[in-house]
This record gives structure tokens, C-alpha cells and sequence, in this order.
């Protein structure tokens, strides 16, 4: 293990770690299950980029894709899986570690 995963604070995953990666998984725990076309809008993200990194997600087991048929159109879903929902949950916890508590506003 190098120093710098040594270092990261339990919880710390890199595969969400990734800007696009978490924002999409950010999404997803709002929002349970959501639509291809929708994640792109509200992320502007190109269909290929977003394709890449669910795709990622998927390979970790960290989003489940559903595929089904909606106005003759071949649409996907997206959700998190529990896995990857405590993965997220557990980024989450960890990045908060780094950067500590929250202090008042200046």
C-alpha cells in the first residue's frame, strides 16, 4: 500500500472519488432511480462522458442500469445499488474526516 492510500481516512473510495463519479452518485442517493437523458441534463454531461463513468460504476458494482422500452424509444435508468449506496455513504464520511468539522462562518 503507498503512503498516500495509507493516509486516506477509512472509507475513502476512488473509484467515486472522481468529480463526475460523485456527482452522479450524489444524484442518484437523492434522487433513487433516475433516467440517462436526466442525469446528463442536470450534470451537463455529454452522453459519451456520462456513459464512461456509469460504466465505471457499474464494473464496481456501485450502480445497476435498467433498460426498458418507453414512447418506442430504448430508454436506461440508472439507481445505486446498496453497495454502492454505502460506498457513497462512506466517501462521504471520509471526505468530511479530511477536511473536519465544520467551524463557524466567518
Amino acid at each position: 500500500m503507498s503512503a498516500e492510500a495509507h493516509d486516506m481516512p477509512a472509507g475513502f473510495d476512488a473509484t467515486i472519488h472522481a468529480p463526475n463519479r460523485l456527482r452522479i452518485c450524489a444524484l442518484l442517493d437523492t434522487a433513487g432511480e433516475a433516467e440517462f437523458g436526466l442525469v446528463q441534463k442536470q450534470l451537463g454531461l455529454s452522453a459519451s462522458v456520462l456513459s464512461k463513468h456509469a460504466t465505471v460504476l457499474v464494473d464496481a458494482g456501485y450502480v445497476e442500469q435498467r433498460k426498458a422500452v418507453r414512447d418506442t424509444r430504448q430508454r436506461v435508468w440508472l439507481r445505486l445499488t446498496r453497495p454502492g449506496r454505502d460506498a457513497y455513504q462512506g466517501h462521504l464520511a471520509a471526505l468530511r474526516a479530511i477536511v473536519g468539522p465544520a467551524g463557524p462562518a466567518s
